[in-house]
């Protein structure tokens, strides 16, 4: 089956920003760049190697014969199929990014995969002693614990070297299917930072395929080919920016780091056709932030949103290309501070959403602006991503939709739509 290379080009994205920022940035002290390479390399390799099957793929049946217990009911351990094979590699590749003794996954009954001391008794298929565990399962939130009690670990052997651990959950959506957990044979719990983005990873994974087995075959060919438009350039000044702050301010990477993480989980979740505004809106605060941590002073964002619009469903993924496009022909195209206004609102007259993004920026000329509203590919990649919204909002909407462009070079551009209320 072919797949569209944009998500995985964007996971892959994300995946060395993880490695390199939990190998250069939390681990205490930071892993030689040759471990951080090897280890980005690694992962990468079991990524595109895997796409679509070692950690997502469809599952291949399996033969009836009789088989031992603890290989018996692995095929469905997880909704999406994670295989035995696929959760050794990544316990084995985790353990020595993470500063713990020991690493394991888990659904919400047993044992999947365990690497490093007291593998004997932590097998595949074993119980889940932690209560904490647990909590985790139910709440979402990460916890770490110490201690050998029934009430800590709760390992029922005596000799287990196990003293503390951290644990994070897996997420397929707002689902959490599992656990991934890093021990520690000391009181000292392990960082619940490096846990967290170590399950951040997995679980980004794991939405992947999620997208490619829920969506549509016609849908899901034309919201790749929107994703795919997600501007590399943005992505890599992104990373940039973070590892510029990675010695001089670890927090302020850690907290940027985060936000490209959220950044990503927006746009690769399989949203549909359609998501709330709110949600759309979110999406937009946070690229802005990424792309204030860039430009600094030099780009101002103001908001004026109707609180009635958040309520209200739109277009997935319409929103932020309009900002984006803003923002390029602004902060990068103009010496000197840059204003750009997102304002958003509801007519219960008309039934209908308008959306207005206007910027001070270098504008465009005529030809691109009528290539624009005709929905035709521009040389300009903003206008191949503002045609390709012309294009979605006319197979939505047909005519009951506006889509304007007020533009002339050096006056800046203001974009305007309306659609009508779901």
């Amino acid at each position: 089956m072919t797949r569209t290379v944009g998500p995985l080009v964007l996971a892959v994205t994300a995946l060395w920003t993880v490695v390199t920022v939990v190998s250069q940035v939390l681990a205490e002290p930071p892993l030689s760049p040759l471990v951080t390479i090897a280890a980005g390399v690694l992962l990468t390799n079991v990524l595109i190697l895997g796409y679509g099957s070692t950690l997502r793929g469809p599952r291949q049946p399996r033969p009836r014969a009789p088989r031992p217990p603890r290989r018996q009911e692995r095929s469905d351990v997880l909704p999406a199929g994670l295989t035995e094979d696929a959760a050794d590699q990544a316990v084995s590749l985790l353990l020595p990014l993470l500063g713990g003794d020991a690493v394991s996954i888990t659904d919400h009954e047993r044992m999947l995969a365990f690497a490093g001391p007291g593998h004997d008794h932590h097998a595949r298929g074993s119980p889940l002693y932690a209560p904490a565990r647990e909590e985790v399962l139910s709440s979402g939130r990460t916890l770490a614990v110490s201690g050998r009690g029934d009430d800590v670990i709760g390992c029922p052997d005596p000799g287990c070297p196990l003293r503390s651990a951290a644990i994070a959950p897996l997420r397929v959506g707002e689902q959490v299917i599992g656990s991934v957990t890093v021990y520690r044979q000391t009181d000292d719990p392990p960082r619940l930072a490096l846990v967290e983005a170590a399950a951040g990873i997995l679980s980004l994974h794991l939405e992947l395929g999620e997208l490619q087995s829920r969506e549509r075959r016609a849908s899901d060919a034309e919201l790749d080919a929107l994703r795919a438009q997600i501007n590399p350039h943005f992505l890599f000044n992104t990373l940039n920016t973070i590892a510029s702050r990675i010695r001089t301010d670890p927090e302020d990477a850690r907290q940027l780091l985060v936000r490209l993480s959220d950044f990503l989980r927006h746009a690769l979740r399989p949203w549909g056709q359609f998501a709330g505004f709110s949600q759309e809106y979110a999406f937009v605060r946070t690229y802005v932030t990424l792309e204030q941590a860039r430009f600094g002073d030099r780009l101002n964002v103001e908001y004026d949103i109707d609180p009635a619009v958040l309520g209200v469903e739109i277009p997935v993924l319409i929103v932020q290309p309009l900002v984006e496009n803003a923002i390029k022909h602004g902060a990068t195209g103009k010496v000197g501070r840059t204003t750009v206004r997102l304002r958003a609102r509801v007519d219960p007259l008309s039934r209908t959403v308008g959306v207005t993004v206007k910027d001070d920026g270098v504008g465009m000329d005529g030809p691109t602006r009528e290539a624009v509203l005709a929905g035709e590919q521009v040389s300009d990649s903003s206008g191949v991503g503002l045609s390709n919204i012309r294009a979605r909002l006319e197979l939505l909407f047909g005519d009951r939709h506006r889509f304007d462009v007020r533009s002339a070079p050096t006056t800046g551009t203001t974009i305007h739509l309306e659609i009508p209320l779901r």
